[in-house]
């Protein structure tokens, strides 16, 4: 049984006042979800984000980290310094890294071993561009992008971890792929992953990421294996947020 998880990726959204006041509304309208909640603001309202989420079932993430733990790395942000601040889970590889910070599935792999190696659980987010979609090499994109990011990940650890699917195409477009196009790229994803860690791959969750909305997040839930979200423009708003997390009520 895998519980789902929808987690919001606030971007370079929100001081941190404004975030402080995110969490304040979102409390009591998230505080019976069955679904795990995770909201991952910019580094610099990590902490503010943290205190106004304590002793509520918010969860909190960044958005990214740096391959290193320490060193002269001018800009950058590492795991030790995340669970400092009391993140528990962390965005890696999301499509807008790779596209506009040349993000290569090695540098992905490499965040990933760092996040594992400061105990932050990691969201490894994977996805096709619209012309590798319309030239059929989705499942082929998405299958590199799993078995290349995930290289030296023991089946262990693999338990802990969460992929998103993001079609590149739908992300701020307000193009959303159809539950059943989503379906079949996640069951794909599952089946990688099988072949990686065996039976383990059943407990890993899969979330599905890209213009969703609380129109859209029910139908996308039925699936057999999309197990959550990872929520972009709707998760800065308290009230439709809560709409997508409570979308089993």
């Amino acid at each position: 049984m895998r519980r789902p998880i929808i987690a919001g990726n606030w971007k370079m959204h929100n001081t941190t006042e404004e975030a402080r006041d995110l969490v304040t509304l979102l409390r009591p309208l998230v505080g019976t979800a069955r679904a795990e909640v995770v909201v991952c603001p910019p580094f610099t309202a990590i902490a503010a984000t943290v205190n106004a989420a304590s002793g509520s079932n918010i969860s909190v993430g960044a958005q990214d980290l740096f391959w290193e733990d320490k060193g002269a790395y001018t800009g950058e942000v590492s795991g030790p310094m995340l669970r400092d601040l009391g993140c528990r889970y962390v965005i890696i590889g999301h499509s807008e890294r790779r596209q506009y910070f040349g993000e290569t599935d090695a540098i992905v792999n490499k965040k990933l071993l760092a996040a594992y190696r400061n105990e932050l659980l990691p969201i490894v987010c994977v996805g096709e561009t619209l012309a590798e979609r319309e030239a059929g090499h989705t499942l082929e994109v998405v299958g590199r992008q799993v078995r290349e990011g995930l290289k030296g990940l023991e089946t262990g650890q693999a338990r802990d971890l969460v992929v998103a699917y993001e079609p590149v195409w739908a992300i701020g477009t307000g193009k959303t792929a159809t539950a059943a196009d989503a379906q079949e790229v996640i069951a794909y994803i599952r089946k990688t992953l099988g072949e990686m860690y065996g039976e383990t791959a059943a407990a890993i969750r899969i979330q599905y990421g890209g213009s969703v909305k609380p129109e859209n997040i029910a139908e996308l839930m039925a699936q057999p294996d999309i197990d959550g979200a990872l929520v972009g423009g709707a998760s800065l708003d308290a009230v439709s947020f809560a709409a997508i997390v409570n979308y089993d009520q």
